[in-house]
Order: structure tokens, then C-alpha cells, then sequence
């Protein structure tokens, strides 16, 4: 399981040129919005050797099928974990020693109280609400302290970023190269429990 010991920006990457920002950043985890089954291995390989953790979105994976050999798959590969908005994803997941986080977009009110209800179940081990410009629900999901939540999703501001800390996020995953590089130090304590 991740745990965050202090707030945490995570570099969240589409392109060659963004995961290779990612490398050279101090952020420690790099979530790959993008994956491909001909660049895993490749970007597992990179992504450690730089001292990284690598989390691949397997709902938008290409070439690697959404299902328990997928899964499978991703772990032999070496990567570090799967996000996804797809409950059945996320217990077959931790079942082959992947770590999950899933993903929730917030409408509504109902929208959250699905998300409480699907983490009875799924017990993710970190969960990512999106848009990540919703304080009130982030605080509403932080409270139990069990699962960290990450704030995700049209994040483009260092206010925007205070503003999901300050609701309780332990972490916040950008696309936003030069916030990774803004909040480096806030990543230094990351750490990982077996």
C-alpha cells in the first residue's frame, strides 16, 4: 500500500515527452494516462531506474485486455499498480500484487455515495476523485483516513493544489509539467508499505 507522509504531486503523463519530464522530476509516482502494450516494459524499466513507481490507466490501455490476464500481464511487466473507474478491475488487481487506485468522477451528490458504497467492496488502495477541483467532497471522502484520496482532473494552479491539500487530498496528480517541478519538494516522502 502507498501511503503519503506529506502532501504529493504526481505526475500524470500522455506523451513520450511528458513521461520523459516525469523521469528527470521529483515526483515519485507517474501515473501513464496513455499506456501502450508495445512501451511497458520500456517505461516500467525507465520509471524504476529512476527511482519511480509506475501506475498504467487500464481502462485506456492499448493492446492489453481489460481482464484478469491483462492484469497479469501489467504485474509481469513490473509495473508498480492500475488505475481505474472499473470496480470489477480493482480487487483482481490486488489479487495478482498490483496496487489499484480508483478513479471517481463527482456529478453529483449520487456520485459520491456510489463512491463510498464501491469502496466497501473494492478496498482500493488509493482512490482518485475527478474532477479534482471539489474540496467539499474531497474532505467528505478524506475523513475516514482509510483510503488516501487523490485529487485529479483539470488541477492547472498552485492554488488549485493548496486548495485540494488544504480538503484533506494526500496527494494530486497533474498533467501540468511545471507543477511537478513547483511542489518537488512536497514528494520527497513517499513511501511504500509491503
Amino acid at each position: 500500500m502507498i501511503r503519503f507522509k506529506h502532501p504529493t504531486v504526481i505526475a500524470a503523463v500522455r506523451t513520450d515527452a511528458d513521461f520523459a519530464s516525469a523521469l528527470t522530476s521529483e515526483s515519485r509516482l507517474i501515473f501513464d494516462l496513455m499506456p501502450s502494450i508495445r512501451k511497458v516494459k520500456e517505461r516500467t524499466d525507465r520509471a524504476h531506474q529512476a527511482g519511480k513507481r509506475l501506475f498504467l490507466h487500464m481502462d485506456l490501455v492499448e493492446g492489453i485486455g481489460k481482464d484478469a490476464a491483462g492484469l497479469e500481464y501489467v504485474r509481469e511487466q513490473g509495473a508498480d499498480g492500475i488505475i481505474s473507474t472499473r470496480a470489477g478491475m480493482i480487487r483482481p488487481a490486488k489479487e495478482t500484487g498490483l496496487l489499484t487506485v480508483q478513479r471517481f468522477f463527482m456529478v453529483d451528490s449520487q456520485s459520491v455515495r456510489t463512491a463510498e458504497e464501491t469502496l466497501k467492496t473494492t478496498r482500493a488502495d488509493m482512490i482518485e476523485v475527478m474532477p479534482g477541483l471539489l474540496p467539499k467532497v474531497i474532505e467528505k471522502l478524506a475523513v475516514s483516513g482509510r483510503t488516501p484520496v487523490i485529487a485529479g482532473g483539470l488541477i492547472e494552479t498552485v492554488e488549485e493544489i493548496r486548495a485540494a491539500f488544504a480538503a484533506g487530498a494526500s496527494a494530486v496528480s497533474t498533467a501540468k509539467v511545471e507543477l511537478w517541478k513547483n511542489f518537488a519538494r512536497l514528494t520527497e516522502n513517499v513511501t511504500a508499505d509491503d
